[in-house]
């Protein structure tokens, strides 16, 4: 219904004949013997998050879910790598030392195919119910820190939350998470959307990636005084980061729907509208955590979280 491209993901089996405690290493792509030449030629993989695979365990075996990011044969990462940057931010030992916390809100909606929304035969209160659930379940299974859900105002639109899970890990879990999503939806036979506006009416409701962000810092008394030192500087940074925060922000960030205009810079305490929200709890007890309202749905959470 847009001309946003969707959340680059592919995925692959592979069988061995024999239990592993993790998977091997991938092979050399130059070597032509290799049984995997095909899949490792371009690009090269690196494996960084290992879980039990839900899909195949409930059949039979012994199986994981391995997610990997992707590096040129030279040994660059390719493009929509954004791991790689965000991993040398994360290993500085100055934000190390913080303990960065993550809390994040992703928003879909599920689409059926030639139509606006998935709807089954009398599911019309909570559209998609079955799905959700059975992502909620496959997430927990999965190890994935996913803390709760809930249906947003749209027909078939729902919410997941992943957090808090410190530093690097926040990506890793998002993007495991956002992978089953997709693995659910097509055995379901509809379409889930990530777009900031999946329905481009003025009264459907936009997708956002709220994030929660909580230092070792922040979490101590006379914390609050760092959070708002941490607001003005991402005030100063505020067109950097909306450029970075996703595709489609321009039709999302309206001032409308509880989200801020994308051309100011705004922030307060319980207010929805604002860019950056501030819990009525952390401002009564003066320490805590903010949260950054303007990310799309479809952000990299790579890019957001080492951004922030």
């Amino acid at each position: 219904m847009t001309n946003i491209k969707p959340i680059p993901l592919s995925s692959v089996t592979l069988i061995f004949s024999k239990a592993i405690d993790r998977p091997p290493p991938p092979p050399d792509p130059s070597t032509s013997s290799s049984s995997f030449q095909l899949f490792y030629e371009s690009p090269l993989l690196k494996t960084y998050y290992v879980s039990p695979d839900l899909y195949f365990i409930m059949n039979s075996g012994n199986n994981i879910l391995v997610m990997c990011d992707a590096y040129t044969p030279a040994g660059n990462p390719i493009p929509t790598n954004k791991k790689h940057n965000a991993a040398k931010i994360f290993s500085n030992s100055k934000v190390a030392s913080e303990e960065p916390w993550y809390g994040i809100e992703e928003e879909y909606t599920l689409m059926q195919k030639g139509g606006p929304y998935y709807c089954g035969v009398g599911a019309d209160k909570a559209i998609g119910r079955d799905i959700m659930d059975a992502h909620y379940k496959a997430c927990l299974y999965a190890g994935i820190g996913i803390s709760g859900v809930n249906g947003e105002f749209m027909p078939g639109q729902w919410e997941f939350q992943v957090g808090p899970v410190e530093g690097i890990s926040a990506g890793d879990q998002v993007w495991v998470a956002r992978y089953l999503l997709g693995r659910i939806t097509e055995i379901s036979g509809v379409n889930v959307s990530f777009d900031p506006k999946p329905v481009p009416v003025s009264v459907s409701l936009p997708h956002s990636l709220n994030t929660l962000f909580i230092t070792k810092s922040m979490r101590n008394n006379g914390g609050l005084a760092v959070i708002k030192n941490a607001i003005e500087k991402l005030q100063v940074k505020h067109k950097e980061n909306i450029a970075a925060y996703g595709e489609g922000s321009e039709r999302r960030l309206t001032g409308k729907h509880e989200t801020a205009y994308i051309n100011t810079f705004s922030w307060g305490v319980a207010n929805r509208g604002a860019s950056v929200r501030v819990g009525r709890d952390t401002e009564k007890e003066g320490k805590g955590y903010f949260e950054d309202r303007r990310p799309a749905s479809n952000m990299d959470p790579y890019v957001v979280t080492s951004m922030i």
